[in-house]
């Protein structure tokens, strides 16, 4: 019987260094192809992610394996469908996340017909995530065992027919695993530090990376009291109750007084403490709102001030990717769910209510900076079945 033909996504790093090793040992055809997706670093931070490094270790992982070894150059699509992505979403005060972005667009869309087109059977990578076949032939999207590494949720967007071409061969590891497996084999990643920072470009400056678009621009930051009349909630009813427990607040400078000045509304991120260069207070204040239209940030002191914490999230049902399409609005009513907000966020335990085309997400606890932009998963047990782009 001929073998399954895999490409596998060397990104110069001891998981696709592993993942490839495995599928080798496992009996694949194996291809290795390096992704260069970026070619700009005056934003990046010195030895974070050099591409000529990742991509010259992964090429001697694919020596080492004896394994044939191709780079592509991908960075037209990346910068269209996540750097241009990136500055429309800060520019209008959101906050992004690349990552997830990028696995839906570019690993598994972009780089995935690239692999399909070499008569692939499979697409690999290293991802700390599990797929599952059920006897429905349904791939559910599990969390990897490794639950401090767990990558499932920078895969939520993902969707039934990328998953049935998707392999991840070390979602079944641990990352201390990995590492012994990549040094008893000799393999040049073994020691190698882990990546950081945005997908394939590293570690950035956040406000350098953006000035590339967003110019700088004086403006004012507003402290908005926690006893705020905008807080004050009336609520008449369930539906209500959700509505105000999941408000987006609209702050202006009649809310509040003028406490600094800042440089660029587009550069801050909610829940941001660090870069405000306002002193003089006995609790750390935090960003709670931005107006990229009037260059103007708000803040609170605290980490208990209203404008920071939220109980519940509204969605639209129509923006909902279901991950696993066997679940539904009605179906997910009667079951016990969990959602994160942010990567390596421990799962949070919800309650699900539907009002006609509206699906809310009523946390148990308060959450600290929702923002819009980033992304909300469900889980039911250890499954990723859905998410949403935060609005």
């Amino acid at each position: 019987m001929k073998s399954k033909k895999v490409v596998i996504a060397l990104s110069g790093g001891v998981d696709s260094s592993v993942a490839a090793y495995l599928l080798k040992k496992q009996g694949y055809n194996l291809i290795g192809l390096f992704m260069k997706n970026w070619h700009d670093e005056n934003a990046t931070i010195s030895d974070e992610c050099p591409w000529l490094e990742d991509s010259n270790d992964a090429m001697l992982v694919a020596e080492k394996l004896k394994i044939p070894f191709k780079t592509v150059d991908l960075s037209k699509e990346y910068k269209k469908r996540i750097i241009d992505y990136m500055f429309k979403e800060y520019s209008n005060g959101r906050t992004p996340n690349p990552d997830i972005l990028c696995n839906k667009e570019i690993k598994f869309d972009v780089f995935m017909k690239l692999a399909l087109s070499l008569d692939a059977d499979y697409v690999a990578t290293g991802h700390y995530s599990q797929i599952e076949l059920t006897n429905n032939s349904e791939y559910r999207l599990l969390q990897g065992v490794d639950k401090i590494k767990d990558q499932s949720y920078f895969l939520c967007q993902l969707n039934q027919k990328q998953l049935s071409k998707i392999l991840f061969p070390i979602g079944h590891l641990k990352k201390s695993e990995v590492r012994d497996i990549a040094k008893k084999n000799y393999l040049i990643t073994a020691d190698k530090k882990d990546s950081q920072g945005l997908c394939f470009v590293g570690k950035i400056r956040l406000p350098e990376f953006l000035q590339q678009k967003l110019k700088r621009k004086k403006g004012d930051i507003i402290e908005i009291p926690s006893n705020s009349k905008v807080f004050k909630i009336k609520s008449e009813g369930n539906q209500s109750r959700l509505n105000d427990l999941s408000k987006k607040y609209e702050f202006s400078k009649n809310d509040g007084k003028i406490i600094g000045e800042h440089n660029g509304a587009y550069y801050y991120t909610i829940g941001q403490r660090k870069g405000l260069a306002v002193g003089g207070y006995d609790e750390p204040i935090f960003v709670i709102g931005i107006n990229t239209k009037s260059n103007e940030i708000f803040v609170g002191k605290g980490k208990n001030h209203p404008g920071l914490i939220k109980k519940a999230i509204q969605i639209d049902i129509g923006a909902i990717n279901w991950v696993n399409d066997s679940y539904n609005i009605d179906l997910i009513k009667t079951l016990k769910l969990k959602a994160r907000i942010r990567y390596r966020q421990p799962l949070q335990d919800i309650t699900i209510h539907i009002y006609r085309k509206n699906l809310f997400i009523e946390f148990n606890k308060y959450q600290t900076a929702i923002t819009s932009g980033q992304f909300l998963a469900l889980y039911h047990k250890n499954e990723l079945i859905a998410s949403s782009v935060i609005p």
